[in-house]
């Protein structure tokens, strides 16, 4: 309790209410909340009072399994504070380090660490060696499990819960719930309890709003908002690597605080900018969706997507980084040409349409928004051959065919 008030926790989150009388009564859980709603301490805090109620001894009594690296250093940093006036020991265990965390997390799996906080790969490397001592392992949790399949790590949970007891309260919480994430838990749960709250639907406190541009001009509109409106922090999402380091780029060219964060980076460096923003001594990250999902930064005051989402539910992740904890936050989505019918679809499932803002005069000709009509593929371009006479054209027709929809 000392910890909790520390941690400055005051009322519990409506997903905490739910989860943790369930875990401390033993029982299988799967739980499909969005991020943001207190997922983490809904099984950190009944899972510290069961292993402090316990007492000590030298047996790894949690392994808590996540995608990324940050969010196990952030789930690890979170633990710190809550286990801060206890005696439970705790690592995280990810990859990306040097020689000298190979041999820390070895020495903490081979000493009994209470609760250990991996991701799969790395994990696996470990147990492989055969020295972490889990025979005796009594909670499993699954965090961010639909993120997890999504990465291709579905081997490597199965290889990770060959090693572990069959008898053990295991815990699967993931933001969606699609069939391959059911079939994962009739694997690993027995009889589980089903929590769902708040699914696919972004916080009614962000302003949401949509540029339709061509994709040429989008970085010309990333400058023309950053000057604007001055937002003290700013997270731009792209979805892929390559157009994060080219952003970043053209904004440090422009004057703009900016940096990167992608797979390319090194884990100290990576760590090194997450702290520089987290501090607001960096005032714009660029970054992949790697950052979408279970990292707690609260104070974030736009997001833009400069790439529209793959799909619906990265959406409300990406835009969930503003208006957290209890703010307001602005959320701005660039689509292009090629982009129109997948943020369709993302507007569908919201179940309303995004506010379009016209585009500043000087960026150009506008693009229509026409989902309908517009391309789900950049046009091909056309070899080089040779040109064909009126008479080589097949009869009763245009010569044309559609793209099925």
């Amino acid at each position: 309790m000392e910890g909790i008030d520390a941690m400055n926790y005051d009322t519990p989150t409506l997903v905490q209410e739910q989860v943790i009388p369930l875990i401390l009564a033993g029982k299988d859980l799967i739980v499909s909340a969005q991020t943001g709603t207190g997922k983490t301490a809904s099984y950190l805090l009944p899972i510290l009072h069961k292993i402090t109620s316990a007492g000590p001894d030298d047996q790894i009594k949690a392994l808590v399994i996540v995608p990324t690296r940050e969010l196990a250093i952030q789930i690890a940093q979170n633990l710190e504070g809550f286990s801060y006036f206890t005696s439970v020991s705790s690592i995280a265990v990810y990859g990306g380090g040097d020689g000298a965390s190979y041999s820390t997390e070895r020495q903490a799996l081979a000493g009994g660490a209470d609760i250990v906080i991996c991701t799969p790969g790395r994990m696996i490397s470990h147990l492989n060696m055969g020295y972490a001592k889990i025979d005796q392992l009594q909670y499993l949790i699954l965090d961010e499990a639909d993120r997890m399949l999504d990465m291709g790590f579905h081997g490597d949970i199965v290889k990770i819960i060959s090693f572990l007891p069959a008898k053990r309260q295991s815990l699967l919480l993931s933001a969606t719930m699609p069939p391959k994430i059911r079939e994962l838990a009739r694997k690993i749960l027995h009889d589980p309890e089903e929590i769902t709250l708040a699914l696919s639907k972004p916080p009614a406190k962000i302003v949401q709003e949509a540029f339709v541009v061509y994709q040429k001009q989008k970085i010309a509109l990333v400058k023309y908002l950053l000057k604007e409106h001055n937002f003290p922090s700013v997270l731009i999402f792209c979805s892929r690597k390559e157009n994060v380091k080219q952003l970043a780029r053209e904004l440090k060219q422009a004057g703009f605080a900016a940096e990167a964060i992608h797979s390319d980076l090194e884990q100290n460096e990576r760590e090194q900018v997450l702290l520089a923003y987290r501090s607001r001594k960096l005032k714009i990250l660029v970054a992949t969706d790697i950052l979408s999902r279970g990292i707690d930064i609260d104070n974030i005051d736009l997001v833009i997507n400069y790439d529209v989402p793959h799909d619906g539910e990265d959406y409300v992740h990406r835009i969930g980084r503003t208006a957290r904890a209890e703010t307001t936050g602005i959320a701005y989505t660039f689509i292009s040409e090629t982009e129109q019918r997948k943020f369709a679809a993302i507007e569908r499932l919201l179940g309303v349409p995004v506010t379009k803002v016209p585009l500043p005069a000087h960026l150009g000709e506008t693009l229509e928004y026409n989902p309908s009509k517009s391309a789900a593929f950049p046009p091909r371009k056309k070899r080089p051959g040779p040109r064909k006479g009126p008479s080589s054209r097949p009869k009763g027709g245009g010569g044309r065919s559609e793209r099925p929809a």
